[in-house]
């Protein structure tokens, strides 16, 4: 075959390449990356109402859970599970009474303490704008903002570091939605400081706290098949009894091994409250709180089904209702999971359930569990869990942590990394974490 080359077909050529270039990449470009959940933390509220650990005294940083914040910024401190040059935030009313605007709205990474890494803050914008009002129960993303100081070579390198979302409320919040137990060290300026969010020093902010407030989630742009999964639970899946700042939760055991093994194309995302339960309460607002939260079903829109790229979800939760707060027959949890699951399967029907098994609480210094009739219910909703055929696949954290001997956690499991200490039996330590962690199939959450 003979090339043929003539200044008439180069022509031809170099304008079937522009249009190709200009018209299709983009097209395929887009279809190559989408939005990815990295972070979440699920709220409840009104603060202080919950479950918080090692909370610091807020008195003066926040005088009237009534009047909530006033004319203040924060500066919450949280771990992406993933790292792409563009991002975007989510900021909650969900479970206040009155309409909050939120300006001077930064992203930046986090250096330490309240301080940022010089040159790293990014200002967030809402549809265009400095400034957000966000509806009362309501919840807004922001515009994408881009990461100037992520790249492909420096993305991996970022692994484990935190992003720092500030943000200042105008006014008055009243009643603020929250997260109690963050078990990570975040901050707040005093009252009436204005807007701080654009300063990357710590001074301005005095006040530590161990919860988030108003921030829920934290997407990156990623590539679409980006496989998302959502830690669905309680306290255990929140972290009770694993180490400030630690990041050692069962869910950041498993989202570590995740990426040793398979890169950046899956991301663990916790949405645990501690205190919540299966089947209660029968209802939830910031008029009728509850420490625990709302009810699973009562959160699974928000805290599942709206984050973005969610593949699968594993879902560990019943000992609340077995506890002397709930006290709920089994029947009644089995019924409300094979309720919450037919929600699931009708709104998200190629997303994958695995049923984690709950572990015991035999022998709790908790005022509200460790009695024999709570262990009988929760071996019969275990059972549930592994036979029933509900889920698409089982995690056994009860063999996990249960020592035969004596139906409880195994004793090298008690003591308290959060606060030191016996520890109560309810909540495993780090060590206990580690072996849930490290007792998932990786290769289930493939499938």
């Amino acid at each position: 075959m003979k090339f043929i080359s003539s200044p008439r077909i180069y022509v031809f050529m170099s304008l079937l390449f522009v249009f190709f270039t200009s018209f299709c990449s983009p097209l395929w470009a887009a279809g190559s990356e989408s939005w990815v959940t990295s972070w979440t933390a699920s709220v409840q509220g009104p603060y202080p109402v919950g479950n918080p650990s090692a909370q610091p005294n807020l008195s003066r940083a926040f005088p009237s859970a009534q009047t909530g914040a006033n004319d203040q910024s924060f500066r919450m401190i949280v771990r992406p599970d993933l790292w792409a040059s563009e991002t975007r935030i989510r900021l909650s009313n969900a479970l206040g009474t009155q309409p909050v605007t939120f300006d001077g709205i930064f992203v930046g990474l986090h250096q330490s303490s309240s301080a940022l890494v010089a040159g790293t803050n990014q200002a967030v914008q809402f549809g265009g704008k400095n400034s957000v009002t966000v509806a009362t129960g309501a919840s807004a993303w922001s515009d994408p903002v881009p990461l100037r100081f992520v790249n492909p070579g420096s993305a991996a390198a970022l692994t484990g570091g935190k992003l720092a979302v500030s943000f200042h409320v105008v006014g008055e919040s009243g009643p603020m939605t929250w997260h109690a137990k963050a078990l990570t060290s975040s901050y707040i300026t005093a009252p009436n400081a204005g807007a701080k969010g654009n300063d990357e020093g710590e001074a301005a902010f005095p006040f530590a706290t161990a919860s988030w407030y108003f921030l829920d989630a934290v997407d990156m742009m990623a590539s679409a098949d980006t496989r998302v999964i959502v830690a669905f639970g309680d306290s255990i899946t929140d972290g009770t009894a694993s180490t400030i700042n630690g990041d050692d939760r069962w869910t950041d055991v498993l989202s570590r091994r995740l990426h040793a093994a398979f890169g950046n194309k899956l991301v663990v995302v916790n949405a645990g409250i501690g205190g919540n339960q299966v089947a209660g309460p029968a209802e939830y607002s910031a008029q009728k709180p509850f420490p625990g939260g709302p009810s699973a079903g009562q959160r699974l829109e928000r805290d599942v089904l709206s984050l973005s790229g969610v593949k699968s979800m594993i879902w560990m939760e019943g000992i609340n209702d077995f506890s002397k707060n709930g006290n709920r027959d089994a029947d009644v949890v089995k019924a409300e999971m094979k309720a919450i699951i037919e929600r699931i399967r009708t709104q998200k029907p190629n997303l994958k359930i695995i049923g984690a098994t709950v572990t015991s609480a035999l022998g709790s210094t908790s005022a509200a569990h460790g009695f024999a009739e709570q262990d009988t219910k929760r071996q019969a909703l275990n059972d549930f869990i592994r036979n029933s055929g509900l889920f698409d696949a089982v995690i056994d954290f009860d063999k996990a942590i249960l020592d035969p001997q004596t139906g409880g956690m195994r004793a090298e499991f008690v003591p308290d990394n959060t606060l030191g200490g016996a520890g109560d039996k309810l909540h495993p330590n780090r060590l206990g974490y580690l072996a849930m962690g490290l007792s998932i199939d990786l290769h289930m959450l493939l499938k």
